[in-house]
């Protein structure tokens, strides 16, 4: 383990970029430390910047997919999607507190459990996770509502889509939350709209389709848990322009409860509209809009655009922070804006090859989320858990910067519950791992497994190499 000299500069003493709160100028500070001088805002914006995202169509798809295809009564989704959010939303709150305490992006973060180097590998797989994987989802749900309300074909309805959406994240931090702010009552006000008429016209007493058996309600905890805690891996990208004085109460609050009860409300909207039957052959926006009045019916296409353009403003965003916290050198051209238009260039393309066939790729991209997010939690957790009661802040700062600081026990542990979660765990159309097969019931407990083996593992490696310190 080795340090910055306790001489060198600390980070959050580097110059203004003259940035501030401007919300109409292009953002252009990276993966670097945010000035002390540039510090503004308050928790209260987490609040609307993590209920925006997920007041959209993916977000109602998870209740869709509880019920339809893995089988779940109402009220047996409506169970599993509660807990696995919670879950999700817990974490996001208090990763949200370190934004404020170091001044950088969640993934320059990880530096401190897996190293300089070794942290290319999460903040690489983030970078692909947020910008192309995300993005496509979030863009393919906006685009054909988009073709369902105009008629416009499919690859055209993307294209508007995703251009606005680069726009935003382009623009930067600021403009992002300040978009979210004004599109959370509009989003908000449809949503409950479309939920009263979904209810009202929805079987929440039907019977489960495939009997509502155990693996059925992992199945839907690990999604809905996966697609909560897909965002902790953005969580301190938004929370660290915050002052180093801001709340850590509220820092952790606005976002856990942004995330909780958006993505609650609107799943089991979703899990109350699958008890209605579709109409044949219809798209999975049209699917969701069929049984509302034509008024309505317009109105939520509207705002499953303006949703899934809120949600991919925050990916587009973060996939680049990810990039930046790679520590390449790169040339000054291509900085954080630059790289939010190559994102979105790739995932773009991934959306275009996904629009055939959305729903069986959507599902399957959901669990693969959970599968990576669940080991690198376990690390990052029990890491943040580790240092606080040895290690203080100053340090860790330093260590940030330190480009000779390697952790490789961090980046062991995650690969190791991986490699041991997902071979014998995962469930999944296109491959059922051992224990998965021999035990159907489990349904797919991988991302809990992985979480658990990786913290283990963690734990004995740094028990070990500190026990070899002392000696």
């Amino acid at each position: 383990m080795t340090t910055l000299p306790t001489s060198a500069p600390a980070p959050t003493d580097a110059p203004a970029t003259d940035y501030g709160d401007k919300v109409i100028a292009v953002e252009t500070a990276g993966s670097d430390p945010i000035p002390l001088s540039e510090r503004h805002g308050r928790p209260r914006q987490l609040l609307w910047t993590w209920a925006s995202p997920n007041i959209e169509f993916a977000t109602v798809y998870i209740g869709v997919i509880s019920v339809l295809f893995f089988g779940l009564s109402f009220w047996l989704a409506a169970a599993a999607l509660v807990l696995g959010t919670a879950l999700g939303s817990l974490t996001q709150g208090l990763l949200s507190t370190d934004g404020p305490r170091f001044g950088v992006p969640q993934m320059v973060i990880g530096r401190l459990s897996f190293g300089h180097r070794g942290n290319a590998l999460p903040a690489g797989v983030n970078a692909l996770v947020a910008g192309v994987g995300w993005f496509a989802v979030n863009s393919v749900s906006a685009a054909f509502a988009l073709n369902t309300l105009t008629g416009l074909r499919p690859l055209p309805s993307l294209l508007l889509v995703v251009a606005a959406e680069i726009a935003i994240g382009f623009i930067g931090h600021n403009f992002v939350h300040v978009f979210e702010r004004y599109a959370l009552p509009l989003l908000a006000v449809v949503f409950v709209l479309a939920g009263i008429w979904t209810f009202d016209h929805a079987h929440l007493s039907a019977p489960a389709s495939g009997g509502g058996s155990l693996g059925g309600f992992l199945l839907a905890t690990s999604t809905a848990f996966g697609y909560a805690a897909g965002w902790n891996t953005y969580a301190s990208d938004y929370t660290r322009y915050l002052p180093h004085t801001a709340s850590r109460l509220k820092t952790a609050l606005y976002p856990a409860l942004g995330l909780f009860v958006s993505i609650t409300v609107v799943a089991l909207i979703g899990a109350a509209s699958a008890t209605i039957v579709a109409p044949k052959d219809a798209t999975p926006t049209a699917a969701f809009t069929g049984h509302l009045p034509d008024w309505l019916g317009n109105l939520t296409l509207l705002a499953i655009i303006l949703g899934g353009i809120s949600a991919n403003a925050l990916n587009i965003y973060s996939s680049s922070m990810s990039l930046t916290s790679l520590g390449l050198n790169l040339p000054r051209w291509l900085g954080r804006s630059t790289l939010v238009a190559i994102s979105g260039v790739a995932g773009t393309a991934a959306a275009w090859a996904s629009l055939s066939d959305a729903g069986h790729a959507y599902e399957a991209f959901l669990l693969v989320i959970a599968y990576w997010v669940g080991p690198w939690l376990g690390v990052v957790l029990l890491d943040r858990w580790l240092s606080a009661r040895t290690t203080p802040d100053e340090e860790l700062t330093l260590r940030l910067l330190d480009r000779t600081y390697a952790n490789w026990s961090g980046v062991a542990a995650l690969l190791a519950g991986v490699a041991v979660s997902v071979p014998l765990f995962s469930n999944q159309e296109k491959y059922v791992g051992w224990a998965a097969e021999q035990w159907p019931s489990l349904g797919d407990i991988t991302c809990a497994v992985g979480f658990v083996v990786s913290a283990l593992v963690y734990a004995g490696l740094t028990a070990l190499s500190r026990r070899r310190l002392r000696d």
